[in-house]
């Protein structure tokens, strides 16, 4: 005789403790959950809906410079240091957990042009207006000892950027040409002109560190190897570029902040036209930076806005705006993917989430389960009308609301003449010109 009797084992449903949650046997039989989808969008859409309530980025505003912000530094060690330096020549040490100035110096006459910190996180160099590389020592002088910097080199030319190596104790200036300077000695060991005036960024490729790009003042970004004589080769644009930004992670890889309200990612080794051009600013972009992942960039403006933008997308995902900050100079992304910084010339620095609407501290592990849920939720049901709405709008100050649609009209009116030329002249007379290509004007080797 057979018998079938229903057995459980108690580990499988009993709590251990009262605090436990109660343990509910699931069959994930579909034909079982008719309705899995209406109430997954359901609870997708409200996600996304909450997602908006809580996005709150603003942190914490740093003030106490006495000028505008000019330049602004990561420490490559510390998480909660900062470097600052402003348009009157002073230099100040930021502690970001306390949100307060550690240490003040002043470091030049005139503008700070540019700072870095050095690899190993012991010292700092600065440039300024007064012709002057100082480097500085990263702890703050003793009781009774002077605020000096350990070295200081006088040039020739007004400094306007400076970057470090990330291995060596080398590091690069421009102003009217492009040096390469061995930290022992007082003249450069390399100089690169190519008939320009004078070039505004330089920076460090972080991966391949003997690549290193600058922009110049004739519209152009120039690119140079520290093992050969001459640069390797130029990209000469419509509009001038004010500074670029290597991807930490693809070495191929550089973003340019460009006067024509845009930014555009170009491959190093294909600089015919761009990868992406990233559109929605509605004046010049003054500075660019990437996050340590390599997957988005931060860019800062003159029209008073803060941008977030994944790097193979056209458009911002992120727009950040106070009603007090003016234009935004330097802005630059923590080293723990977290945090954004931006100095603006209002005489502030503020600190932004990279993520608005993330919840900073410990998180239990519910909170973590059920944050992973909404995400992979929001993911699966981004392409539906009605979440894509609430999850694209953000709100715009007035006067940048309606440059935006300006631009747009604008742009629509020059397409539309385009294609009334086109289509009132002999066929192949008038090609037709992607929006990649009209920023590049030539490629010279």
């Amino acid at each position: 005789m057979k018998v079938k009797v229903l057995s459980r084992n108690p580990d499988d449903y009993v709590r251990e403790t009262k605090h436990d949650i109660q343990r509910v046997p699931r069959n994930y039989d579909p034909s079982l959950h008719p309705f899995e989808v209406s109430r997954e969008y359901t609870r997708a859409l409200n996600a996304t809906k909450l997602e908006r309530v809580f996005a709150k980025p603003f942190l914490a505003s740093l003030d106490g410079h006495r000028d505008g912000v000019n330049c602004m530094a990561k420490h490559t060690k510390s998480l909660s240091t900062l470097l600052s330096g402003s348009c009157d020549g002073q230099v100040k040490v930021w502690n970001l957990t306390k949100h307060e100035c550690v240490r003040t110096l002043q470091a030049h006459e005139g503008f700070v042009r540019g700072m870095v910190v050095r690899y190993c996180g012991t010292s700092f160099f600065t440039v300024g207006d007064d012709k002057t590389i100082k480097q500085w020592k990263m702890e703050a002088p003793g009781y009774g000892e002077e605020e000096e910097p350990l070295n200081t080199v006088l040039g020739k030319t007004v400094f306007t950027g400076i970057d470090h190596h990330q291995k060596t104790g080398v590091f690069a200036t421009c102003g009217q040409q492009v040096d390469i300077w061995d930290e022992q000695r007082s003249s450069p060991v390399r100089s690169f002109t190519w008939g320009v005036d004078s070039f505004s960024s330089v920076r460090f490729n972080p991966v391949e560190t003997n690549l290193l790009g600058s922009c110049a003042s004739d519209r152009s970004i120039v690119l140079y190897d520290m093992r050969e004589a001459t640069p390797l080769k130029k990209v000469i644009m419509t509009m001038k570029t004010n500074t670029i930004c290597w991807n930490p992670m693809e070495a191929y890889y550089f973003t340019c902040a460009n006067e024509d309200y845009n930014l555009y990612t170009y491959d190093m080794r294909f600089l015919e036209k761009p990868v992406m051009v990233h559109m929605d600013h509605v004046s010049a972009v003054l500075d660019v930076d990437y996050s340590p992942t390599g997957q988005e960039f931060v860019s800062a403006s003159f029209d008073r806005t803060i941008r977030i933008f994944p790097k193979d997308a056209g458009h911002s995902r992120e727009v950040y705006h106070t009603k007090r900050m003016q234009h935004v100079i330097c802005i630059k992304w923590s080293a723990d993917n977290k945090y954004i910084l931006s100095g603006s010339d209002e005489m502030n620095i503020r600190l932004w989430k990279a993520n608005a609407a993330e919840k900073l501290g410990v998180l239990s592990s519910r909170e973590k389960e059920a944050t992973n849920y909404n995400q992979k939720l929001k993911e699966k049901f981004q392409h539906h009308p009605q979440i894509r709405r609430i999850a694209r709008h953000r709100h715009l100050p007035k006067s940048i609301f309606h440059q935006k649609n300006e631009l747009r009209a604008m742009k629509e009116a020059r397409r539309r003449k385009e294609r009334n030329v086109r289509k009132h002249s002999k066929p192949g007379s008038v090609p037709v010109v992607s929006e990649k290509e009209k920023s590049v004007v030539a490629v010279v080797k």
